[in-house]
């Protein structure tokens, strides 16, 4: 089939949206399919595809009004995504929840994704999980300075990110204790930036390195002991994949879309926002090998779950499914 893809993301974004669509794309373009990626709708190129996929149900309200105006029945996926679960359905629920309502197929990248779905579109949902390849460094992981013990955090500088809670769990550390947060990530805005700089000011365990390519964010796991994912809303976070490809442990906020991904019973969670909790977590980790070992062990079972075969298979799945609930000739 000519497939569609609209994505939010402009070409050269480091994005997890622009991520998500190029991944999507060699993996549809596996299965046969031709993929066209655009950033905002453009009518020939409606006209030419037999099936829409948006990412970002709220960002993409106009570009599903007008596929159905002028496209008629074609089948269309809406890949949701977390700000679309768990705020704009409710802070402008009347056009997300219809455009939600006019898909024919809704792709969701965490298992508890579907409590928040209106139980009508919920025979909808296709659970695809986002996948990552295994990094080349996976076979021998070694710390950069083993004097210190390094734990990252990986991800854009925004508020649902909630990104200095590492930090500020970090500065309740004991004097004797070895951890140090390395964080990555581009900040929202000039606010976030000046927040992270203060930080790296007044917190000796804290350094930002700002946004950086892919391959090294890959480097920087090979190099830490494990991945803080602190944020209060996801939809489902790629760099919880690579982390577990990477075999990388997670000590994560408890969150659905982290639960959704990692287990309800992944022993590495903390109460979402509660640094010293985070902090507790944390020196766990230093102080008790066998502890992060199992974290690890648990991570190596759900690399399992986030292969591109898997994934391309889920996306296989969601498009048959589409096509086959579309009322199009």
């Amino acid at each position: 089939m000519k497939l569609l893809l609209l994505t939010p993301a402009p070409r050269g974004s480091l994005s997890g949206n622009r991520a998500t669509a190029e991944r999507w794309t060699r993996l549809l373009e596996g299965l046969g399919h031709r993929v066209t990626v655009g950033t905002n709708y453009d009518a020939q190129q409606a006209c030419d595809a037999d099936v829409l996929i948006a990412l970002h149900a709220w960002r993409s309200r106009d570009a599903v009004t007008r596929w159905r105006r002028e496209q008629g029945q074609k089948p269309m996926i809406i890949a949701l995504t977390g700000t679309d679960l768990y705020r704009f359905q409710y802070s402008h629920p009347e056009q997300t929840l219809a455009t939600m309502a006019a898909a024919d197929g809704l792709i969701v990248l965490h298992h508890l994704a579907w409590q928040v779905v209106p139980e009508e579109l919920r025979s909808r949902i296709t659970v695809v999980l986002q996948s990552a390849a295994t990094p080349p460094e996976r076979a021998s992981r070694l710390p950069a300075d083993n004097d210190r013990f390094d734990l990252c955090v990986i991800g854009h500088l925004r508020e649902e990110k909630d990104p200095l809670r590492a930090a500020l769990a970090a500065r309740l550390l004991p004097p004797e204790s070895r951890i140090h947060i390395l964080q990555a990530g581009k900040a929202h805005d000039n606010g976030w930036a000046e927040a992270a700089r203060d930080e790296m000011t007044n917190n000796p365990r804290y350094q930002w390195l700002g946004e950086i390519p892919r391959e090294q964010a890959s480097l920087l796991m090979s190099q830490c002991r494990a991945m803080v994912i602190s944020s209060t809303m996801e939809g489902g976070a790629n760099v919880v994949s690579e982390a577990c490809r990477a075999g990388l442990p997670v000590l994560a906020s408890d969150i659905p879309g982290n639960l959704g991904l990692l287990g309800e019973n992944y022993p590495g969670v903390y109460p979402v926002g509660d640094e010293q909790a985070l902090a507790g977590l944390m020196l766990r980790a230093e102080q008790e090998p066998e502890w992060l070992d199992n974290l690890r062990h648990l991570v190596d079972r759900l690399a399992l779950e986030f292969t591109p075969e898997r994934e391309q298979a889920s996306l296989d799945e969601a498009l048959t499914k589409a096509v086959a609930l579309s009322p199009a000739d």
